[in-house]
């Protein structure tokens, strides 16, 4: 899902307010399981049900930092509104309330989708076959809503529309993770030269506080894991610490979060042979059924490509997906306010989310239509979901419920 800027209270210089009571971590665990187990519609209304919460309700954090995590979301790799989450809980009760947060706001959907993860494989009658071909074609609805909108949101002149198409042709071109990087860095390249007058520059400051060297002990964390884990999965190929550096080398690298993270897991399980694609996509429909953040689409994948040992699988990968993103962002904190007011940082990010849109667009096309649609029936399926998500706004879990069945009915009437 793209990421939209946040639209309560604009960031700007404010009074200091009197920061609420510290809590505890089985306090925030209790507030984000309920969370986890209710939110659904993806990251841009987790934001609005987080608001709710925690600035309307609880009044744990002010509205304005609140804005300015979001806008700290937004610029870093990993999912926005989990990275949004774990910092209100590590504002909340420290590092135990920012593990609390995590736990209870992705392991509901998680838990879900590795359940489905076992049940896939047991799925051979037609109707199941069918329904399975129906999250797939629910899938392909997904990602161009998710397309649609990124594209009005990102690309609104001609400067980022051009940079859009151009990672496209490069991503079409033969995708890999090395791809990935070569089209952000372009991107951010392309919009230091062209992008430059796209936005209001931002003033302020983040009230959730972490020690510089806090920060700069999980940025080095960071940095050190995306190597070694590297290192270790060319020495071991097929190893479980493989597996784990596949997906926190996605996890590093997806700026935009929520859908655009589906190249990227593509090419780090499919390619290698873990996953199939048929198995990857039904996955991916059935991850728009469940409640969370979509970054838990991560469990079913660890788990199906790790048969012998599904539940380590689904372990290594949702930790290794959700690592970076937190580590970056509690790394981040510290040097925020200084950094985001440069207006050369702004251009670049401008360019980034413009070539976000273009690997989006690619992989809309190869591998979500050409594994999904076959025939005039699936044509006529993914159309009807796609006009049910953006013409008549129906929620997301709604349209799979209805994929799901029209393509059990299909394989049965066929």
């Amino acid at each position: 899902m793209a990421r939209v800027a946040y639209s309560g209270r604009a960031l700007c210089a404010r009074t200091p307010t009197a920061a609420p009571p510290r809590g505890t971590s089985t306090e925030v665990l209790r507030a984000f399981l309920r969370l986890g187990l209710t939110s659904f519609g993806g990251p841009i209304a987790h934001l609005g049900y987080f608001r709710e919460e925690f600035v309307v309700r609880r009044r744990w954090i002010d509205d304005a930092s609140f804005a300015d995590l979001v806008a700290l979301g937004q610029f870093l790799p990993g999912p926005a509104s989990s990275q949004v989450g774990f910092a209100v809980g590590l504002g909340r009760a420290g590092w135990r309330g920012s593990l609390a947060a995590w736990a209870g706001f992705t392991l509901p959907s998680a838990i879900l989708l590795f359940l489905f993860a076992g049940g896939v494989r047991l799925l051979s009658a037609p109707w199941a076959v069918g329904l399975l071909h129906g999250l797939k074609l629910v899938a392909v609805a997904i990602v161009a809503q998710a397309v649609w909108g990124m594209a009005r949101a990102l690309c609104p002149d001609r400067q980022r529309a051009a940079i859009a198409v151009l990672a496209a042709w490069i991503v079409a071109a033969g995708f890999s993770s090395a791809h990935q990087l070569m089209v952000i860095a372009l991107g951010a390249a392309a919009g230091l030269l062209f992008c430059r007058n796209g936005g209001t520059p931002v003033a302020g400051t983040v009230s959730i506080r972490v020690s510089r060297a806090a920060g700069a002990l999980c940025l080095a964390l960071f940095g050190v894991l995306l190597v070694a884990l590297q290192a270790g999965a060319r020495a071991w190929p097929r190893s479980p610490l493989a597996l784990l550096d596949a997906f926190y080398r996605s996890g590093a690298l997806v700026f935009g979060g929520g859908h655009v993270v589906l190249p990227l897991l593509r090419s780090a399980v499919v390619a290698p042979g873990w996953v199939g694609d048929d198995a990857f996509l039904a996955g991916y429909g059935a991850a728009q059924a469940v409640p969370g953040p979509l970054f838990t689409f991560a469990a079913y994948l660890g788990a199906v490509a790790s048969p012998a040992r599904p539940l380590l699988g689904s372990a290594l990968a949702l930790v290794g997906i959700f690592l970076p993103g937190m580590l970056l962002l509690a790394g981040s904190l510290p040097f925020w306010d200084a950094f985001r007011t440069k207006a050369w940082a702004q251009a670049a990010m401008r360019g980034i989310n413009a070539a976000v849109v273009g690997l989006l667009g690619a992989a809309l096309y190869d591998p979500v239509w050409t594994t999904a649609v076959h025939g005039h029936l699936d044509f006529a399926i993914v159309l009807g979901c796609f006009v049910l998500l953006v013409s008549w706004r129906l929620a997301p879990l709604a349209v799979v419920v209805l994929g799901a069945a029209a393509g059990a009915v299909g394989a049965v009437g066929g």
